[in-house]
């Protein structure tokens, strides 16, 4: 097995166990935890497919890390907007 092999296993781990916890109760969906390992477990899978050249999995996964991004730092844009009006 491959390090490139070694790290998709480990990306795959990643955004299962994250999508199971939060299934199960035990990660909230807007926790930063939730978001981290997504976003690396992908970031993971990214390489692999890339690599693999399985580039429409590779591409579901680059969309997979911009959304969790996008959910994570989309509140502090809204309270940064909020405050200004304030002003």
């Amino acid at each position: 097995m491959s390090i490139v092999d070694i790290i998709g296993w480990a990306g795959s781990a990643l955004v299962v166990v994250a999508y199971a916890l939060n299934m199960f109760g035990r990660m909230a969906a807007n926790s930063l935890t939730y978001y981290m390992l997504n976003i690396i477990g992908s970031a993971c899978l990214i390489i692999n497919t890339l690599y693999h050249n399985a580039v429409p999995s590779a591409v579901v996964n680059m969309i997979w890390v911009a959304l969790a991004v996008w959910a994570m730092v989309r509140p502090a844009i809204q309270r940064r907007g909020s405050d200004k009006k304030q002003i």
